[in-house]
């Protein structure tokens, strides 16, 4: 290929991310993927186990080992959900309150140094094709049709 495809300057920027992530988070005891799941557990109320993999785009037995571990490590604790006997609200500890709070710096870190080095127009730009590429992967745009384009 003479030209970088976009996904494939998706992947390898992701794949960057990931590994840089995941290089923070071990000076924590942490992964990237606990870290985002703390991110995205309602530090308040907890959050319905069954609402996460959705939340985060992740399957549910890739999940279900992310939460064991972390359960493992002191950093949430399962409780029944009062609203639905079946269901179970993931709380996070006190530890996992701090851990949050480091995966938050990190995030914060990050994209704030990405913005003090990529200018707002560029920025908007950016999320602008995410934004549409999202779309066209959502409304099946890419595979959907017959034709193929070289």
């Amino acid at each position: 290929m003479k030209e970088i495809t976009i996904d494939y300057a998706l992947r390898a920027t992701w794949q960057a991310v990931s590994k840089m992530y995941n290089e923070e988070a071990k000076k924590f005891n942490s992964t990237m993927a606990a870290g985002f799941t703390l991110l995205s557990i309602d530090p308040k109320t907890g959050t319905p186990s069954t609402a996460l993999g959705p939340k985060m785009g992740m399957e549910a037995t890739s999940l279900s080992r992310i939460l064991k571990s972390m359960e493992e490590k002191g950093f949430i604790q399962r409780k029944p959900n009062p609203e639905d006997g079946r269901g179970v609200l993931i709380h996070l500890t006190a530890l996992g309150l701090q851990k949050r709070e480091d995966s938050k710096s990190a995030v914060l870190r990050f994209n704030g140094i990405v913005k003090e080095n990529v200018s707002e127009e560029k920025l908007t730009h950016f999320y602008e094709v995410i934004d549409t590429i999202n779309k066209l992967i959502i409304e099946k745009d890419i595979y959907s049709k017959d034709t193929t384009t070289n």
